[in-house]
């Protein structure tokens, strides 16, 4: 199977009790869905762990969707049968039947690639400190009803799926604010090398959308090992071969902000938008602290040393400096995205070898 991986992509679906070997071909698929209430993926089963922990537990208590859509283990999780088998039909239309093609495009595409949507204007919050819905924008973005999310229950932080500009399939990724205002955990940043793979193995160009703070801090995050995952995340983008386009929505802080830009990206950024190496709240505590509490009224100097930062926090500086291909309109986010995937299509041609190795 290891092989097979390598080559075409792979799709599972569990609808009952799954142990053993084949949950393990379950685990290892691009894409496994599992039904909502039939199905347990399990190492062992009850009586095993019984035996040899002690434990007295159900299969679904080990193994049901809501421990798997939260672990990792299993990708989507499906009302039933039926659906199970639609999103695994779903996912495969995005990609090729082997790594000898291409993505397979739409040849009539459903939506016009010049399409504006107004709502983009006002979609993130002034206040820096307001959430909004990610998916919205996605939404708007890509063509209509085309994003396909996976693995949305793990590593909520940060939103992967499938989707289409212009009839042709590309990779998203995506921070949602919603969840640890979209910093990087050690789950997202696992979820996003893993989507990475699947993205460079089948030749589709990737979108990423940032609001990336940084790496999640704390003592938990620490546990989790979240700095080793995310260099290995990052390293992983760096090492794609794909094609990227990046646009800046809000935040690009920090050495995780690096994990959604790929080799030669082509970068975009909204008059949101924001980078540096820390985000000012905090990052004026680290770098001027000494200053801060020597002076006669620490919050005034703290307040002024933010304001005159933030002052330089302008996506018209990067512009300037040429860190960006281009300063955007928000509502030029999709015909931007439309005219880069049709530009870069060609040479996806590039990466698809001639035979397979022996």
């Amino acid at each position: 199977m290891a092989r097979l991986l390598e080559v075409a992509p792979v799709a599972s679906a569990a609808v009952g009790a799954v142990a053993g070997f084949p949950a393990a071909r379950l685990a290892a698929s691009h894409f496994s869905v599992m039904t909502r209430d039939t199905a347990q993926v399990l190492i062992g089963g009850p009586a095993l762990v019984e035996r040899a922990l002690g434990e007295k537990r159900t299969k679904e208590e080990l193994g049901g969707a809501r421990i798997h859509s939260r672990s990792g283990v299993v990708d989507n999780v499906a009302r039933d049968e039926d659906d199970a088998i639609e999103q695994i039909r779903r996912f495969l239309s995005y990609l090729p039947t082997s790594v000898l093609a291409l993505p397979p495009c739409e040849v009539d595409p459903r939506d016009d690639p010049d399409r504006r949507d107004e709502s983009l204007l006002s979609v993130v919050p002034r206040d820096r400190r307001k959430i909004y819905a990610m998916r919205a924008i996605l939404a708007s973005v890509f063509d209509r009803e085309s994003f396909f999310e996976t693995t949305p229950g793990f590593g909520r932080s940060l939103v992967t799926g499938l989707a289409r500009l212009a009839g042709r399939p590309v990779g998203v990724l995506a921070n949602d604010p919603r969840h640890y205002a979209g910093s990087m955990d050690a789950a997202a940043a696992r979820k996003l090398r893993r989507f990475v793979d699947l993205c460079d193995t089948f030749h589709l160009p990737i979108v990423s959308l940032v609001d990336e703070p940084g790496f999640m801090i704390g003592q938990a995050s620490e546990r989790a090992g979240t700095m080793r995952f995310g260099i290995e995340a990052i390293t992983r983008v760096v090492t794609s071969r794909v094609p990227w386009c990046s646009v800046l929505v809000r935040k690009a802080y920090g050495v995780a902000a690096a994990a959604h830009f790929g080799p030669e990206a082509t970068v975009l950024a909204w008059p949101s938008a924001e980078s540096g190496a820390l985000p000012i709240e905090g990052g004026v505590d680290v770098a001027f602290r000494r200053e801060i509490e020597s002076a006669p009224d620490p919050d005034a100097r703290r307040a002024e040393l933010e304001a005159a930062l933030a002052a330089r926090r302008s996506p018209m500086l990067r512009a300037e400096a040429f860190s960006i291909h281009d300063l955007i309109d928000p509502r030029e986010t999709r015909p931007q995205l439309c005219r880069w995937i049709e530009r870069v299509w060609p040479r996806l041609r590039e990466q698809v070898p001639s035979r397979l190795d022996d």
